[in-house]
C-alpha cells in the first residue's frame, strides 16, 4: 500500500494582528475532508527563526543555529506544502521569505501550493512565491486559492463583516478542490521519484 502524502499547511505571517489563522483553519478543514493526503498546520510563530545568518544554505553546509535545524527537521517530515500567504507590498511576508531561506534540501522536489489573501487575493505575492520555489527546486502548482476584494471584506475584521469563512466558501471551494487535486498528483509523483 502506498503511503499517503503528508502536507504541511504553513502559516506565513507572524504578526500579532494577523488574519492568517482564519483562512488557515478553513484550508485545513477543507483539506482534511479528503482521504488521499494527511495535513498538519505549521505555524512560523512556533519556530522563533532568526534572520538568516548562516555562511551558506544547508544545500552547501549544515546550518549551525539550532532554531534553523529544528525548522529543517520539521520541513523534512512533509511531502509537500500549502502556504497561507498574506500580500505585503506586492510580495510575501518577510517572515515567510526568511523561513524559506532557512532551508534548502528539505524543499527540493516537493510540490507547493498557496492560499493567498489580500486586495487582489495575494496574486502578486503568490507569483513571487512561485519564483522563489523554483529556485528552491520545489514544484510550484498553477492552481491556487485567492481570497480578495469583496469576499475578503466579508470575513476580515477590518472589512466590517468578520463573517465566518463559510460565507465565502462557495467562491473558494472550487479553487481549493482543483489545487488539492493537483497537489495530490504531484505529491505522489515526486514521492515516487524521490524513492528511486
Amino acid at each position: 500500500m502506498t503511503q499517503k502524502p503528508k502536507i504541511a499547511i504553513i502559516i506565513g505571517s507572524t504578526r500579532d494582528t494577523r488574519f492568517a489563522d482564519k483562512p488557515a483553519q478553513w484550508m485545513l478543514e477543507t483539506a482534511q475532508a479528503r482521504d488521499d493526503m494527511e495535513f498538519e498546520l505549521v505555524d512560523l510563530r512556533d519556530f522563533d527563526l532568526p534572520l538568516f545568518n548562516e555562511p551558506a544554505s544547508n544545500k552547501w553546509m549544515p546550518s549551525s543555529d539550532p532554531r534553523a535545524v529544528k525548522w529543517q527537521q520539521k520541513l523534512a517530515e512533509f511531502d509537500g506544502y500549502i502556504f497561507i500567504v498574506a500580500e505585503y507590498n506586492h510580495s510575501i511576508t518577510g517572515a515567510l521569505k526568511n523561513a524559506l531561506d532557512q532551508a534548502y534540501n528539505e524543499w527540493v522536489r516537493k510540490p507547493m501550493a498557496a492560499f493567498g489573501y489580500g486586495g487582489v487575493g495575494a496574486a502578486r505575492a503568490i507569483e513571487h512565491l512561485r519564483t522563489i520555489a523554483v529556485e528552491l527546486q520545489m514544484v510550484p502548482l498553477r492552481p491556487a486559492v485567492h481570497l480578495g476584494g469583496g469576499e475578503l471584506m466579508k470575513v476580515h475584521p477590518l472589512g466590517g463583516g468578520d463573517a465566518p469563512m463559510s460565507e465565502v466558501a462557495p467562491v473558494l471551494t472550487p479553487s481549493a478542490n482543483e489545487m488539492l487535486d493537483d497537489l495530490a498528483w504531484w505529491a505522489k509523483a515526486t514521492m515516487a521519484a524521490r524513492a528511486v
